[in-house]
């Protein structure tokens, strides 16, 4: 193995990524690019072995010069998800990601998704706007039931928070095992006897054909009318027609989500119109400092891949994660 790889820092803030590795590793030559576009053509012109990539626009991904120009060996992704880069050959290339990253931010996104709806807070801000002063209640989420889908870094935070304040938590993973701070863990096959315990529901699961609409219409009709959903996975991961019918009908209570099939949320969208669903703009991950955060993790890593160390977060393409 090489002990002086090139290496692409492709990330919207090149100056901060090139700082925090060339303190670490002063003997490489590193290349930095803010662009998805020019890209294929950096990685032709130095035929680097490993990439640090962020997605950072919604241009077109570069995807093919990442995975499947030979010269690359290593790409380490910023964030947890990888569906961009999929498929991929885990015998020519290793793909890591940084789970863990905002896995505790991400978790404080949860609960406050799920204290807005127990406390109807939109409804209290209604009251507000309108001068009045009703007769509210507000509802403890201690004792409810938290339905966890995927058990990563995130899924665990969730858990711990969660538990922490008297809820019932049931995680659903791919391998089931018992896991820390949940007090049931089941397959995802398991799911249709569970929607209807689910009080809310937490989606962190990759996006994988496994995982396509794992919230389906018939999933949505058997939650109880109370549910909310929050999704800080992938958008593929809900029917978002399906979603919509049961907003528009109040099947559901609620849902906050931070993802959706087609990013930006197109202005034209009839989910932007539902009082009864929160967005956000693919934030719940962003906070001040997780880019620097990311880009350690990754530099960390790269001792070990120079010392032929096995590296971490290493993603299995088959299961996402």
């Amino acid at each position: 193995m090489s002990q002086a790889p090139t290496v692409i820092l492709s990330t919207d803030n090149t100056a901060m990524a090139r700082a925090i590795v060339t303190k670490d590793h002063p003997d490489l030559t590193i290349h930095t690019c803010d662009s998805f576009a020019e890209l294929p053509d950096l990685v032709a012109a130095t035929q680097a072995q490993i990439i640090y990539s962020l997605r950072f626009s919604s241009e077109p991904f570069p995807r093919q010069a990442m995975v499947e120009q030979g010269c690359v060996k290593w790409v380490s992704v910023a964030g947890s998800g990888t569906d961009h880069l999929q498929p991929w050959n885990s015998a020519a290339v290793t793909v890591t990601n940084a789970a863990g990253v905002a896995a505790d931010m991400m978790a404080e996104y949860c609960l406050a998704g799920m204290l807005h709806f127990s406390l109807d807070l939109t409804g209290l801000a209604k009251a507000q706007a309108d001068h009045q002063w009703p007769a509210a209640k507000v509802t403890p989420i201690a004792a409810k039931t938290l339905l966890i889908i995927g058990l990563g870094a995130t899924g665990k935070a969730v858990a711990r928070n969660s538990k922490a304040l008297g809820m019932t938590v049931i995680g659903v993973r791919a391998r089931p095992q018992d896991t820390d701070n949940c007090d049931e863990v089941h397959g995802i096959d398991e799911l249709p006897k569970l929607w209807s315990r689910a009080d809310f529901v937490v989606l962190c699961v990759p996006k994988l054909a496994s995982t396509q609409h794992i919230i389906d219409a018939q999933a949505l009709s058997a939650l109880p009318e109370h549910a909310v959903i929050i999704n800080v996975a992938r958008g593929g991961v809900v029917d978002e027609e399906a979603l919509l019918a049961a907003l528009q009908s109040n099947s559901i209570k609620g849902g906050l989500f931070d993802v959706f099939a087609s990013e930006p949320l197109p202005a034209d969208s009839p989910l932007w119109e539902q009082p009864n669903l929160i967005i956000s703009p693919h934030c719940s991950a962003v906070y001040d400092g997780w880019e620097e955060k990311s880009v350690q993790m990754f530099s960390d890593n790269l001792k070990r891949y120079r010392q032929g160390l096995p590296l971490y977060n290493v993603v299995n393409p088959q299961r996402g994660y």
